[in-house]
C-alpha cells in the first residue's frame, strides 16, 4: 500500500439538528483512485467541502501528510496540496483556455495574472499552465476561449485548471455529469492516467466508470461510514445492496 497522504478523524458537520457528516474516518492514498458512492443526501459533496476547506468541520481532525491542517482557509488548503473541482463547471468561459489555467497556477507561484495582458504574464506561471493543458490533452486548444469547447473538454480544462494548482490531491465531484458515453470515457482514460502520479479521490454517480477505475471504494449512508474496500468485495457485500 502507498503513503497515506490525506486522513479524516471523526469528521462531522452539523446544520443544526441536520447530521451532514457524522464521526466520519477515512484515509486517502498516494498514487491511487479512492472514490466515495453513496444515495443522493448521503453527504459526499459535504465531505469534499471539508477536505477542500470550504466548510468548516463541526469536529473532528484532517491530516495532510501527517500534520493538522483542520483550521486552515480554503485557499490555504490549496497551497498545502489539495486540489477540488466541482460538480458544474467552474471556469472562466470569456477567457481562453491557457488564460483559465494561468489564473489557476497564479494560487501555486503567488503571483498576480492580468488574464487581458497574457503576454505580460510570468513565463513561469505560463509553463505551468502549458503543463496542467498537456496533461489533459487541451494544449492544441489552448488559445480557443473556453465557450468555444465543447462541453467535455470544458470538464477537461476544470481537471486542468486544478492541475495548474500543484496539488498532490485531487478532490474531484462528479467530473462526468452530463456527458455522454464518448465523453465519459475521455475522462476515465484520463483519470487513468493522472492516479499513477496523484491521489484522487472521486465523488461519481457514473457506478461503471466508479468500478472500472477505483483502487478503493468507500460507500456512505446518511452521513456516516458504511464500508471501505476494494471493489470485488463492495459489490458482493450485502450491507452495501441492502443500502442501495
Amino acid at each position: 500500500m502507498s503513503e497515506c497522504i490525506l486522513q479524516a478523524e471523526n469528521l462531522s458537520k452539523h446544520w443544526g439538528g441536520l447530521k451532514a457528516l457524522n464521526e466520519f474516518n477515512i484515509k486517502f492514498y498516494d498514487k491511487s483512485l479512492h472514490s466515495i458512492v453513496g444515495p443522493n443526501g448521503a453527504g459526499k459533496s459535504t465531505l469534499l467541502n471539508i477536505l477542500c476547506g470550504t466548510y468548516p468541520a463541526t469536529k473532528g481532525v484532517i491530516l495532510y501528510r501527517g500534520e493538522n491542517i483542520t483550521g486552515l482557509k480554503s485557499y490555504q488548503f490549496c497551497r498545502k496540496g489539495i486540489g477540488r473541482s466541482f460538480q458544474k463547471t467552474n471556469i472562466f468561459k470569456d477567457a481562453t483556455c491557457l488564460e483559465n489555467c494561468c489564473i489557476a497556477a497564479q494560487q501555486r507561484v503567488g503571483s498576480s495574472f492580468n488574464m487581458f495582458k497574457s503576454k505580460h504574464s510570468s513565463k513561469h506561471v505560463t509553463a505551468i499552465a502549458q503543463d496542467a493543458l498537456e496533461q489533459v490533452g487541451l494544449l492544441k486548444q489552448a488559445n480557443i476561449k473556453a465557450s468555444a469547447i465543447s462541453y467535455g473538454e470544458q470538464r477537461q480544462l476544470e481537471i486542468a485548471m486544478v492541475l495548474a494548482t500543484d496539488p498532490q490531491v485531487l478532490l474531484l465531484d462528479e467530473p462526468m455529469a452530463g456527458m455522454g458515453h464518448e465523453e465519459s470515457l475521455i475522462i476515465i482514460d484520463l483519470l487513468k492516467s493522472l492516479k499513477k502520479r496523484y491521489c484522487i479521490v472521486l465523488v461519481e454517480h457514473d457506478m461503471d466508470a466508479v468500478f472500472e477505475l477505483s483502487d478503493l471504494m468507500t460507500v456512505m449512508v446518511d452521513g456516516q461510514h458504511l464500508i471501505t474496500d476494494v471493489v470485488d468485495n463492495i459489490r458482493a457485500n450485502p450491507l452495501v445492496q441492502e443500502a442501495y
